[in-house]
């Protein structure tokens, strides 16, 4: 089997690297998982003006990126579906990249998120889009993925992406927007979704053949379910701190000890835009904590907030230069083929 992922290619057959067809038919979906770690390092930082009494506006100058980089990236995936039509649907067709399409409804979420408190208009309408598109999305292929006979070797974390992520996230927004009862429903189909697709996951991971390099960095979104669904529980319950949510953030703690233990072996990848997939993970294990400080948690919680907003912040700051990296040096775009 062939598997095609993000990596690097100077031209693509029939199309001039120079073009917008020729940038946009190179664009993955799994590239607005960019949006989705600026996007959670600012709600981190937002959490932390709040609870640490800090005015420095950080957190709207890394939303204001975030905001641009998926503007860009709309724009570039707008092209590719009028454009370069056929290299949409073989995205969409991929057994592991079409999961990432659904990035895109969650990313115009947490953009609808950085937009409320400017515009609540905006902020709903927004909301309501990026719903729509994760809500269609993630029925239809978790109805694809019931026809069975899948590839055990396909499967990996990024089938939480269309329900898990979508779901969580869309609780989250839903209760800032003021529809708490709305998140809680949405809650629930994320939590049951995780834990269904973590079994299956863990199983591959197991019994199947060692993960090949190009797949490897999909295993950060291992570490995004625990925490992002923390953040999403602390949004639709009040906020009050209790076991439930330390129990969260506890497991996400081991997702990432465990991550950092393979990181010689994640790196074989090498250095691509892939491991932007850790991101969302990293950043919502710093968010939790410090919302929860600010609900009056204490102990443990104090210890860990600082710790992980330091190293969510560290993390992201260098992903971005390695992504700036990458674009000019001309290695951003292009295409892996990976035989198995």
């Amino acid at each position: 089997m062939t598997f095609y992922l993000p990596r690097y290619q100077p031209k693509l057959q029939g199309l001039h690297a120079s073009s917008i067809a020729g940038i946009a038919a190179r664009t993955p979906a799994a590239y607005f998982g960019m949006v989705l770690g600026l996007a959670g390092l600012g709600n981190a930082w937002r959490a932390a003006e709040q609870t640490w009494h800090i005015d420095t506006g950080v957190s709207e100058y890394i939303l204001a990126i975030a905001a641009a980089v998926w503007a860009i990236l709309v724009l570039l995936f707008a092209a590719k579906a009028t454009l370069a039509a056929d290299k949409l649907t073989a995205e969409i067709n991929h057994p592991v990249q079409c999961c990432f399409i659904g990035l895109i409804g969650v990313a115009t979420m947490l953009i609808a998120g950085a937009a409320e408190p400017y515009s609540g208009a905006a902020g709903a309408g927004l909301f309501v889009l990026g719903f729509a598109f994760t809500a269609i999305f993630a029925v239809w292929r978790t109805g694809g993925l019931w026809y069975g006979e899948r590839d055990p070797a396909t499967s990996t974390a990024v089938l939480y992406l269309p329900t898990v992520a979508g779901s969580f996230v869309t609780a989250t927004v839903a209760s800032s927007l003021g529809f708490q009862d709305w998140g809680q429903l949405a809650f629930g189909a994320g939590i049951f979704s995780w834990l269904a697709i973590e079994s299956v996951l863990l199983h591959r991971l197991l019994t199947e053949p060692m993960t090949p390099p190009a797949l490897r960095p999909t295993l950060g979104v291992q570490l995004a379910p625990a925490p992002v669904g923390a953040v999403a529980y602390i949004s639709v319950s009040g906020g009050a701190p209790d076991i439930f949510v330390h129990a969260m953030i506890g497991y996400g703690i081991l997702q990432l000890v465990v991550l950092l233990r393979l990181s010689p072996w994640l790196r074989e990848a090498g250095a691509v835009t892939g491991f932007w997939a850790f991101s969302f993970g990293a950043t919502s294990l710093a968010t939790a904590p410090i919302r929860l400080l600010g609900h009056g948690d204490t102990s443990a919680i104090s210890v860990i907030a600082p710790i992980t907003f330091a190293l969510a912040n560290v993390f992201v700051i260098g992903l971005a230069l390695m992504t700036v990296w990458l674009l000019f040096s001309g290695r951003m775009y292009g295409q892996l083929a990976l035989e198995k």
